[in-house]
């Protein structure tokens, strides 16, 4: 196969909903089982160079070569030729259930009507869009000019965190649908609280799979999971190994289980629902801005881990073309160190977790373990939403340091009295260099995706590492 494509978990049965195709990583092509043309999912994933050449398994006899035209987003969980759906034959059914169900809520007066409810007054939206007078200043030359500075307070939501807004809207679809137990995976430990909050409400088993670095790291949130009523499971590793875990015991256990995924990645519908029910955010946020000023945002400024937060933001905005969209991932000890989770500046497009996207991988296709000051952006990976808004060039990509967001955490403490997230911190970070280069009276909106708290220890004792 004519590309540069990098696939994890190779030499392994990858299921389409048209057809099975192994990957061989060594030699870098696909070999057809039983199929005599290519599944779409591979070949609509694929650059718009490419050109596919099949094997006989048994021969090297020449079977077939398709020219590929990429097209832009054609179906559900498309986007571009990221996506999909690469998953084991006994998930392609419970997937397409949880679409379906999915598609039914979206256009459901009284799902919609419960949920508008839950998260007025459970999660205690609408967030405000705050004024950061002093950050402000902060940012203005020598003549008394800069940007103006503007905070998506998600930190105020119950929990803690924007991971709330997905995950009550999750566990409702779960009741809906008849289970009984809920399965997740958190890093930074917000989306585990959000989960364990959304199933104490709505009277569900929680099992909340976490690494067990991590749980070191935000114990806080691990004592709040327990007393939530959730059975919190350690995972030797970080949150990719949680992840992992949590699909696991999902799939033995389906008909009576829900994963609930709180970060955009993963196979279709996952990456979808996440987005949808995030993207409150920038609809309150475009809302709020024409009350405040009578306009849009200029550029809108997040943390991209995996991109639920971002996303949640970004997807209001993203015809408005006159509307910058500016992702900051994480990049540790620098981009040159191998310890960072710029997944953008640093990955190749290769599929995990059952989608195809921009993953961080040596070239024999292995996941390299990614590093963030910022728990919740240790994943080695992005939605493949995300991963098309960088192919495109519709989104802006860059990345804070460790050093630059704990700077970033501690400014804003000093300045207006906001604790904010590590991993909110990064896109506070970007500021001191995107600031500069603005004209006066741009406004700029900054996702606080969540409180500081759980972080502060880390930040008192914080000792910077030297950069690479």
């Amino acid at each position: 196969m004519a590309c540069n494509l990098k696939v994890l978990s190779l030499n392994r049965q990858i299921v389409s909903t048209t057809g099975h195709v192994t990957v061989d990583r060594k030699m870098v092509t696909a070999s057809v089982i039983s199929l005599p043309v290519f599944p779409d999912t591979l070949t609509n994933n694929l650059p718009v160079t490419t050109t596919l050449t099949a094997k006989n398994p048994q021969s090297t006899q020449k079977l077939l070569t398709k020219p590929v035209d990429r097209k832009e987003v054609t179906r559900p969980g498309k986007f571009g030729r990221f996506g999909g759906k690469y998953v084991p034959e006994t998930l392609v059914t419970c997937l397409g259930k949880l679409g379906a169900e999915f598609n039914l809520v979206l256009h459901d007066s009284e799902f919609q009507k419960e949920l508008r409810t839950a998260l007025q007054d459970y999660v205690g939206r609408e967030t405000p869009l705050y004024f950061a007078q002093r950050l402000t200043n902060h940012y203005k030359n020598i003549k008394g000019e800069g940007p103006e500075i503007y905070l998506k307070r998600e930190d105020l939501n119950h929990g803690g965190a924007h991971k709330i807004n997905n995950a009550i809207a999750q566990a409702m679809i779960a009741k809906r649908m008849g289970r009984k137990s809920i399965v997740a995976a958190t890093g930074a430990g917000q989306h585990g609280v959000a989960t364990a909050a959304a199933c104490a409400k709505l009277s569900l088993e929680c099992t909340i799979f976490m690494g067990s670095t991590d749980m070191k790291k935000q114990a806080s949130n691990v004592l709040l999971m327990k007393l939530l009523g959730a059975q919190v499971e350690p995972v030797e590793g970080t949150f990719k190994d949680a992840s992992s875990q949590a699909i696991r015991e999902w799939v033995g256990n389906l008909d009576s289980s829900y994963y609930l995924t709180g970060t955009a990645v993963g196979p279709h519908p996952c990456p979808s629902m996440v987005r949808e029910f995030q993207s409150v955010i920038g609809k309150e946020t475009r809302r709020q801005a024409m009350e405040k000023w009578g306009g849009k945002p200029d550029i809108l400024v997040a943390c991209i881990g995996s991109g639920s937060n971002a996303l949640g933001l970004f997807h209001e905005f993203i015809e408005d073309e006159d509307v910058r969209l500016i992702g900051v991932e994480a990049a540790g000890f620098g981009l040159n160190s191998g310890k960072h989770a710029a997944t953008l500046a640093r990955g190749d497009v290769g599929v995990y977790h059952g989608a195809m996207s921009y993953l961080l991988q040596d070239e024999e296709g292995q996941i390299l373990g990614p590093h963030s000051i910022g728990v919740g952006l240790e994943y080695p990976g992005v939605g493949p939403e995300v991963s098309y808004l960088k192919e495109t060039g519709r989104a802006e990509f860059y990345s804070a340091t460790d050093k630059e967001a704990v700077d970033a955490y501690r400014r804003l403490c000093l300045l207006e009295g906001i604790f904010p997230a590590l991993e909110a911190s990064h896109a506070l970070g970007f500021l001191e260099k995107l600031c500069p280069t603005l004209a006066n009276g741009t406004k700029v909106v900054v996702n606080i995706s969540g409180r500081g708290d759980k972080d502060a220890d880390i930040v008192f004792q914080y000792e910077p590492e030297p950069l690479i």
